[in-house]
């Protein structure tokens, strides 16, 4: 039994999806840049759960790295950019706990306008999606690993989900659940935070390598790609750790091995 690090309930109600209600997805930039196949596994999945997938080519970016930068005029205009390709689609489903937390929690601060709002509250994690929405808690995976997982800051303060990818995990065929000592400390990424304050950002990201090393786990698995990327890339530099997979949920929740 995987226990929940965090027993907090979700910050609104959710809506609940009605079977055939097509989803938009939406792939944020690291995902599109640099782990396509995250976007590839997330359409699979949904797909293979029944649910009808579009995906809006005008979509760019959610704006969340100009906000976080302090370059508020510049992040409206994307925020405006990412509601005009969206601004049909009821339910939109990230892979990303940060992206979906710039939508839903933040838009309304870039910008007041009650339709930008209304549209960034449209927008959902995939795990909180599949288990809050969906009421889905088990996918048909089969990953027989060690497993542990971080759940982003990003996710579980603002949007309050760290219960729904644990329970998802739980129905995994095989896997073995290795919980990570200090789960809720930020691994150091913060984005341009990491940018601007390297030596600060890697001795987070290596005190979470070496929780996630003490695990004994085979492979490191969170919802939040950015934050996997700022991980695994200290763990490849190890050779202690260079054996440590690092996957998306989503990854994991489509593997049939």
């Amino acid at each position: 039994m995987i226990r929940p690090t965090s027993t907090s309930p979700p910050r609104w109600d959710y809506p609940k999806y009605e079977p055939g209600e097509p989803v938009a997805l939406f792939i944020p930039c690291y995902i599109d840049q640099f782990y396509p196949q995250i976007g590839e596994a997330t359409a699979r999945l949904l797909a293979r759960l029944g649910v009808p997938v579009v995906f809006p080519e005008g979509q760019t970016c959610c704006g969340q790295p100009a906000f976080n930068s302090g370059y508020w005029e510049e992040a409206r205009r994307v925020v405006r950019q990412f509601c005009d390709a969206f601004r049909e689609h009821r339910w939109i489903v990230s892979p990303s706990g940060s992206c979906a937390a710039m939508c839903r929690v933040f838009f309304g601060l870039v910008d007041p306008d009650e339709q930008v709002v209304e549209i960034g509250r449209r927008v959902f994690e995939l795990s909180e999606f599949l288990v809050e929405a969906m009421g889905v808690v088990d996918v048909g995976a089969h990953f027989p690993h060690k497993v542990t997982m971080h759940v982003g800051c990003h996710t579980r303060r603002e949007l309050g989900v760290v219960d729904p990818p644990l329970k998802l995990l739980e129905n995994v065929r095989g896997i073995t659940y290795c919980e990570l000592p200090d789960m809720a400390d930020c691994c150091g990424f913060g984005g341009t935070f990491s940018v601007k304050m390297p030596g600060t950002s890697l001795a987070m990201g290596r005190t979470k390598a070496q929780n996630v090393l003490a695990t004994g786990a085979d492979v490191l698995v969170s919802p939040d790609i950015s934050c996997l990327m700022h991980v695994d890339g200290i763990m490849q530099r190890d050779p202690a750790m260079k054996h440590i997979r690092s996957m998306h949920l989503a990854e994991v929740l489509v593997s049939r091995e």
